[in-house]
């Protein structure tokens, strides 16, 4: 499983790079200059990917994190108590990063149009 996902990982990488490198080879101008559109869609694709990586991440340590919560609660219902505390003190903290990608987002897209 460990090494599916890193293949995934691996793929995901190569497909943005392969996507994003010629886009930034041409982002300027014969003299240089970058114009007010292609810095608001920079910022947008910015924001875009932020937020998506951010909800991605945060997808898998939620679940990453449940499913060892409830593993360790089968071996163990006696632990119960002692097992969903921290689970959900992660889970709101892992939440708070997800949160906070929103935020950055939403001030990278209050910049777009200036």
């Amino acid at each position: 499983m460990s090494n599916k996902l890193s293949r995934m990982a691996v793929s995901v990488v190569v497909f943005l790079a392969g996507a994003l490198v010629p886009v930034l080879a041409f982002a300027q101008d014969a003299a240089g200059n970058d114009n007010l559109f292609s810095q608001n869609m920079y910022l947008a694709l910015a924001a875009g990917f932020g937020i998506a990586v951010a909800a991605f991440g945060g997808a898998l340590g939620q679940g990453k994190a449940a499913a060892a919560a409830l593993e360790g609660i089968a071996r163990n219902p006696g632990a119960a108590g002692k097992i969903l505390t921290p689970m959900i003190l992660a889970l709101a903290l892992i939440e708070s990063l997800v949160i906070y990608a929103l935020i950055i987002a939403f001030v990278l897209s209050g910049k777009i149009g200036g």
